[in-house]
């Protein structure tokens, strides 16, 4: 079992020790792995990703660490990013990256604040921790979380921040753990367990770095919530990468701001405005549309003259796409006189709209089908109505004639 340095100090970043075995690249792994005697290096687990980078041998030789990962019998894996000349016995000097280290004390200890802040609130429990690259979250064992709710936690948690409160790192038996009233207890697989104490706030069981006092955290920022099967997940940033999402959403906010010519605070009021004046230009285009079709209906019905009881129309349109040849299709069928209408859009994609009255006796579907299948389209419908896509480069007004010559129009 490897002895984890990180366990007492989590702001170790340099240590030496010696080289218990390597594991050769493999067709599972491509990267090579060496095992240490002791290491300061967190592998993943418990919700917290691996700490990255290097070990340098006595030659110099200096190699990144890539991944860090914990095996079921308790040693600690660490997966070089390049072949590296080490040798069980060799004696090598490890440098954990600090920018990483201190990123990942800051999102685990904000997350044990900002789950004792949901319990101490809200009696909501967290059942899981994630810490992603950018952002991390906790799932809550809460049905719901009111907005209210949210910004109250967030506060609470960032009073606590604030106030710079120690975090010590403790070891205690299991019996002893169960008497503590830890906000969690963990599964009953070892007899000794670390406990981070935030001052008189939170007492959790945990193995992850953390930073020695609160006030490391510098903020933390609530991001958003979702709906989980676990209940309710909520998404946070903390310390530098909470700086980093409230500069980002700035700057988003205040282009926005720019191009309405408001204040930033105005701007989820002038996108409501915009939405709403788009679905009401929107409702008078369709409307538009709709008695433009209407117009071109009965004006190609009243052009056509009457064959074996019945109007065919036959129609291409070069500037409306595929929505207008429905609707127009449409409006030729239930103009109230037997009709059908043979209609193409030419615009990219091309496609064509076969419909015919209720009650006609043609078939749509089969007809548009047997078009089709000269130019290796695709398309179907019923007996009244059928609509098909056209390959590139056919001969769209070809397939309108030979759909109408099939008719007998």
């Amino acid at each position: 079992m490897t002895n984890r340095l990180y366990y007492t100090n989590s702001e170790l970043h340099e240590f030496d020790s010696v080289v218990q075995s390597v594991a050769p690249p493999s067709a599972g792994q491509p990267r090579a792995g060496v095992i240490l005697q002791e290491t300061a290096f967190y592998p993943t687990s418990g919700g917290q990703v691996f700490d990255t980078g290097w070990l340098t041998t006595g030659a110099q030789d200096r190699v990144r660490v890539a991944e860090v990962v914990e095996t079921e019998d308790g040693r600690v894996v660490h997966y070089l990013e390049a072949p590296a000349k080490l040798a069980t016995g060799a004696t090598v000097h490890g440098s954990i990256d600090p920018e990483r280290r201190r990123d990942h004390m800051q999102q685990h200890s904000g997350q044990h604040v900002l789950s004792a802040a949901f319990i101490e609130l809200y009696q909501a429990p967290t059942v899981s921790f994630h810490m992603g690259e950018e952002y991390c979250s906790i799932d809550l064992a809460t049905p719901s979380l009111t907005p209210e709710q949210v910004v109250g936690a967030e506060q609470r948690a960032n009073e606590i921040i604030f106030q710079n409160r120690p975090v010590t790192i403790r070891f205690v038996s299991r019996d002893e753990a169960e008497k503590l009233g830890l906000r969690k207890l963990p599964p009953a697989e070892r007899d000794r367990l670390r406990l981070i104490e935030v001052a008189n706030f939170d007492l959790s069981a945990c193995g992850g770095t953390h930073v020695s006092a609160t006030g490391q955290i510098g903020s933390i920022l609530l991001r958003k919530t979702e709906t989980v099967r676990q209940g309710m997940r909520v998404e946070f940033v903390c310390g530098g990468r909470a700086v980093h999402s409230a500069r980002r959403d700035y700057t988003a906010l205040n282009e926005a701001a720019k191009l309405f010519s408001t204040q930033l605070w105005d701007v989820p009021g002038q996108i409501r405005k915009t939405f709403d004046d788009t679905k009401l230009l929107r409702k008078q285009r369709d409307e538009a549309l709709e008695r433009l079709a209407e117009a071109l209906a009965s004006a190609a019905l009243n052009e056509q003259r009457e064959t074996q009881g019945r109007k065919v129309v036959v129609r291409s349109f070069d500037d409306r796409d595929i929505s207008f040849a429905k609707l127009f299709a449409q409006k030729v069928a239930r103009a109230g006189v037997p009709a059908i209408a043979l209609v193409a859009s030419m615009t990219e994609p091309p496609g064509l709209v076969f419909a015919q009255s209720p009650g006609s006796t043609a078939d749509m579907g089969a007809l548009l089908k047997q078009v089709l299948a000269t130019v290796g389209g695709r398309g179907g419908g019923s007996r009244d109505f059928a609509q098909g896509g056209v390959p590139p480069g056919s001969n769209v007004e070809q397939l309108l004639q030979q759909a109408a010559g099939t008719i007998g129009a």
